[in-house]
């Protein structure tokens, strides 16, 4: 099913493209290159005009359903939510054990190592 509605909708983007360079502009335009004269012979004084505007107008109603349609089988749905996967956990951190309090006399200041002197400037 996917792969026919991927079809009918790459055939008619295509058709869509095609059907709106050949209808007329204001000026020169790429109808007149495949010979724009010989299609009014064909459809008549206006019927070109109004045939690729009706075919525009179908054209793009069916590349706006495929569209749509499309769009709604690449979309998914989610099957669970994400509280279900949750597991619920114990946060609370142990404390850790108190450190024994040592006195001013015994402990020993950690010795700082002296800086370099700065150079004597001359």
């Amino acid at each position: 099913m996917y792969g026919v509605l991927l079809t009918v909708h790459i055939t008619v983007s295509v058709l869509l493209i095609i059907s709106v360079l050949l209808q007329s502009g204001k000026g020169a335009d790429i109808g007149a290159v495949f010979g724009g004269a010989g299609s009014q012979a064909l459809f008549g004084s206006a019927g070109p005009a109004d045939f690729l505007n009706k075919a525009t107008r179908v054209l793009v109603i069916v590349f706006m359903v495929t569209s749509l349609t499309l769009g709604y089988f690449a979309f998914e749905k989610p099957t669970q939510s994400i509280m279900d996967t949750q597991k619920v956990t114990d946060t609370a951190v142990p404390a850790a054990p108190a450190q024994p309090a040592q006195d001013a006399s015994s402990a020993a200041p950690a010795a700082v190592p002296a800086a370099p002197a700065p150079a004597a400037e001359n």
